[in-house]
């Protein structure tokens, strides 16, 4: 999937240069390169009405001609007509819901949700465990200690939860001045499997489960290099709630509590930065733009952040992710945000429910990248017609966009500039909304698309946060 995705990539405009924010084009910051500033880069045409199916890459049969047209009105109940439901001895919500969350992995530690959660502060430390000889072996530079903790948090109601995340000291001595900075990894999770989780990962060694593409970034190894502690939040929570940022942002926020808490001396005074890309960039937006509400001791101590290819727009991503190639992260993303959002499920037709209580809600995040293949469209799930406008949809929209909330931090963005599935548009009206609230912020347009621009462009967001971490005051570019 990832040569393919770069073959496109080459084939649409690629070497596209570098452009700032001040030379994006108002009306779509979707492309600059052979693709233009129109109509595939943000799934609408020029007249900002929806496309009616382009092509399978970055066209969509989800909102064009196999559902968001005539024949849309005919697939829900043939589906429905064909499909039995699942045995859940049960058919009210509650029930469904419950079945469709991940199964357990066989570890108290990410499985179980402790006597007393909701008498417990937020971030106060649970349990935590040493997981140094394995974690070693998966990182590229040495190491003094990997501690994992687990902490109390809140999922996205404010209802009692927990949070698990990894702490990297590396055995580089920090020459200050000031205490170790602190660098928080929010990594693409992208999965609904508890398994998926890189806390998993770093405890248990590399398995199937482990996500490929996480392995060849180099956000921590660099961050080890200059002796920077690297904090790995398991930032989809213990329902794995992919795409929904209240959870992300809470589990961040409550695992950088934890952790001064428990290196108050090393690090309870350490400057604080986020990285975030695509599904990790959700958990950054949510973290940021809930620092002054959620964990405002903080605010003075996570000096900036960092987004790249930023799924901020799920309206738009509707159009752009839905039927197509990247349908299968779509749906994922659809089954996770209903995972703290139940309504959702009111939608649910059988066979979305037969899939939600399947195998697939324990899928990993390279399997889910695969189901793009059937380019299934979410409309195909629904037991109504034209459910991605339907008043639940939108109220989704509205909640995941945040649009109301100040970030805490400076802020940098970048999306790719050939960028069709998670367009540069929807990172660029985040830039300009927090530019609005008066924040600190930049933006870059890289070259490629989805995933070709996090490896164009992670290099500029890491020396971005690299001077916040040495002092340097954020730059302006609004």
């Amino acid at each position: 999937m990832g040569v393919a995705a770069i073959a496109v990539t080459m084939a649409v405009g690629g070497g596209v240069a570098t452009g700032t924010a001040a030379e994006l084009p108002t009306g779509s910051a979707g492309g600059q390169g052979v693709i233009g500033t129109g109509s595939l880069t943000d799934g609408t045409g020029s007249d900002g009405i929806p496309l009616n199916g382009t092509w399978p890459v970055t066209g969509s049969i989800g909102t064009g001609s196999a559902a968001g047209t005539g024949s849309g009105n005919w697939l829900a109940p043939v589906i429905d007509s064909v499909v039995p439901a699942p045995d859940l001895g049960s058919p009210d919500l509650e029930t469904l819901r419950l079945a469709m969350l991940p199964k357990p992995v066989g570890e108290a530690f990410f499985d179980e949700y402790p006597p007393g959660l909701a008498g417990m502060a937020n971030g106060a430390v649970i349990g935590t465990r040493d997981v140094t000889p394995v974690a070693r072996t998966m990182l590229r530079g040495p190491v003094r200690e990997v501690r994992q903790f687990k902490v109390k948090s809140t999922d996205s109601a404010g209802a009692p939860s927990f949070a698990t995340a990894t702490l990297v000291v590396p055995a580089t001595p920090w020459p200050g001045p000031g205490p170790r900075p602190v660098l928080v990894n929010n990594v693409p999770i992208n999965s609904l499997g508890r398994a998926c989780a890189p806390g998993y990962t770093l405890a248990n060694g590399i398995t199937p489960t482990t996500s490929k593409f996480e392995l060849m970034r180099p956000v921590t190894a660099k961050a080890e290099e200059r002796g920077y502690a690297v904090l790995v939040p398991d930032h989809e929570g213990p329902r794995m709630a992919y795409g929904e940022p209240f959870v992300g942002g809470h589990a961040i926020l409550d695992s950088l509590r934890g952790m001064r808490t428990l290196y108050s001396s090393e690090l309870g005074d350490s400057p604080i930065a986020m990285m975030g890309y695509s599904g990790g960039a959700i958990a950054t937006h949510g973290a940021v733009k809930l620092i002054d509400s959620y964990a405002p001791e903080l605010a003075g101590r996570i000096v900036g952040a960092s987004m790249g290819g930023v799924p901020a727009d799920f309206e738009m991503l509707s159009r752009t992710m839905n039927g197509n190639l990247a349908g299968g992260l779509f749906l994922a993303a659809l089954f996770g945000v209903s995972r703290e959002n139940p309504e959702i499920l009111t939608l649910a037709n059988k066979l979305a429910r037969q899939l939600g209580v399947s195998s697939m809600k324990d899928a990993c995040g390279d399997d889910l990248v695969i189901a793009g293949i059937f380019q299934l469209p979410a409309e195909a799930l629904a037991n109504v017609k034209k459910a991605l406008v339907t008043p639940v949809a939108h109220d989704i929209y509205t909640k995941t966009k945040m649009a109301d909330r100040k970030s805490g931090a400076p802020l940098y963005f970048y999306n790719g500039g050939q960028d069709f599935w998670v367009p540069a548009l929807g990172t660029h009206n985040l830039y300009r909304e927090q530019c609005g609230y008066g924040v600190a912020a930049v933006y870059r347009q890289v070259p490629g698309e989805h995933f070709a621009a996090e490896l164009s462009g992670v290099g500029g967001a890491f020396d971005w946060v690299d001077a916040r971490l040495r002092g340097e005051p954020a730059p302006n570019e609004c």
